[in-house]
């Protein structure tokens, strides 16, 4: 078998290397193991996650700095997502029992109605590079408690981040047979996705390979799916005074992570009177953003893209807007032909009748310029994705119709786009999922529920329909 070779984006360095992994001994194992972890206790399930979060604690720093030389995002940001993947486990044991408690119910005649959960089985996870521990991590810690095996593939541009997390899990007690490690890229995620073996698949990427899977899932409805694919999402600002800090949540929206979450601002929706005023606020502190290495001191705001590939692309992806007749604001540099660093780019897209509606994964806002509230609520909703919108606003009213008005899973005011809390369910509409939202509702998706009508003897009678003896 071949490696897989892992590069640090901001030096280019070799990180680490494994070997691609065997799907269907990867899955054959978690087969053969998930019955015996399903059969123990919720409690010792439970535990064995606290131990998991126990195990990061203690290996937080070699765990953070892993994930920023692997992402090349700032380690104050890798020491953030740590945080989450501790903080993972009690929101998943407070949301299990919520969403999946045994319950009894009224029932006839003596009997009794009973409402318990079980675990699909073996679960496949497809797991992103922007967050690479967090993000699989909100679908593996529910799955565990279920009581399910997970065979995980980490991105094949993070993989080191994925072996961590499941040296992680196996260091606190979790069957090795299962939490299983498939290393690979396409090849081996699509071959996962279509095994057999597999109850069910729990995915955050692009658009493009979550409607792929589900165009393939839509024959094998005995299969759990569940899809979290980013968005194109809208921040709009109206009528609001302080566009100082206006202009900082719009910066915070749209370049944390160099763009690189699924919840950033995509575009900038402007009261057109305030557009000139609010550029210059923005300017002003892009002029100052440091970006830079994971290390560097004083610390970055925000680091590379994942790779000099991703860079290119999204450089040929600003010119296409250029092309279309967009005017730049800020123009998409990259100071190192040779690393994908790129500095925050704006482009004004209001002139252009023919928006593409695409998620461009990386710092490049489109700015469009609106008369009344009205269009602006028309434009945040002139997308096919639906996961995140914010309004920056000082005014209730043009909230509550904002609020009504968006087609978004998430709707913010007067704060960015993204920072999406785990004690919350995290989806959309449209392109941006199936109905399957994550964070605080990820339980709905590891367990099934099961209905019993029950009684401790058998006690039937026919009064209709009978001749007499």
């Amino acid at each position: 078998m071949s490696d897989i070779i892992s590069f640090e984006p901001a030096t280019g360095a070799e990180l680490w290397r494994g070997t691609i992994g065997d799907v269907d001994a990867e899955v054959a194992a978690a087969r053969a193991g998930w019955s015996t972890w399903a059969a123990r206790p919720l409690t010792y399930r439970i535990e064995t996650m606290r131990r998991f979060a126990n195990v990061v604690r203690a290996r937080h720093d070699d765990f953070a700095e892993v994930i920023a030389r692997e992402t090349g995002k700032p380690l104050w940001e890798a020491r953030t997502e740590v945080d989450t993947v501790i903080a993972k486990v009690d929101l998943s044991v407070s949301a299990y029992a919520d969403r999946t408690a045994q319950r009894r119910l009224d029932a006839p005649m003596g009997s009794r109605m009973a409402l318990r959960h079980k675990p699909h089985g073996v679960l496949a996870v497809l797991g992103p590079y922007n967050f690479p521990a967090h993000l699989p991590n909100g679908h593996i810690v529910p799955a565990l408690i279920a009581g399910n095996a997970v065979v995980f593939k980490p991105s094949e541009k993070t993989p080191a981040t994925g072996a961590f997390l499941i040296d992680c899990y196996r260091g606190a007690g979790v069957p090795e047979e299962c939490i299983r490690l498939v290393l690979g890229g396409p090849d081996e995620g699509r071959a996962l996705a279509d095994h057999d073996g597999i109850d069910g698949l729990l995915f955050t990427g692009s658009a493009r390979t979550g409607i792929a899977l589900n165009r393939a899932f839509a024959e094998k409805p005995e299969k759990i799916l569940a899809l979290e694919m980013g968005g194109n999402n809208p921040i709009v600002v109206w009528d609001t005074p302080d566009l100082y800090a206006a202009a900082i949540l719009i910066i915070q929206s749209a370049y944390t992570t160099a763009g690189q979450r699924c919840t950033a601002a995509r575009r900038l929706i402007v009261d057109e009177k305030l557009y000139e005023p609010l550029i210059e606020q923005l300017n002003g502190l892009l002029n100052r953003l440091i970006v830079g290495a994971p290390h560097d001191d004083p610390a970055p705001f925000m680091g590379p893209v994942i790779d000099n590939e991703t860079a290119d692309q999204l450089t040929e992806s600003f010119l296409a807007l250029l092309m279309r007749g967009g005017r730049p604001v800020r123009h998409l540099e990259r100071p190192d032909a040779s690393k994908p660093f790129l500095l925050p780019s704006m482009i004004d897209m209001t002139s252009v009748s023919d928006r593409p509606d695409m998620e461009l994964f990386g710092p490049i806002l489109q700015v469009v310029r609106t008369a009344t509230f009205d269009e602006a609520i028309a434009e945040a909703n002139n997308t096919r994705y639906g996961l995140s919108a914010s309004l920056i606003s000082q005014t209730p009213a043009l909230y509550d119709r904002f609020w009504a008005g968006a087609r978004a899973g998430i709707v913010n005011w007067n704060r960015p786009t993204n920072g999406a809390s785990s004690a919350a369910p995290f989806g959309g509409i449209g392109w941006s999922g199936n109905h399957r939202p994550s964070a605080y509702y990820a339980a709905d998706y590891c367990a099934y529920p099961v209905v019993s009508n029950e009684a401790d003897a058998a006690r039937a009678s026919i009064g209709i329909g009978l001749r007499n003896a």
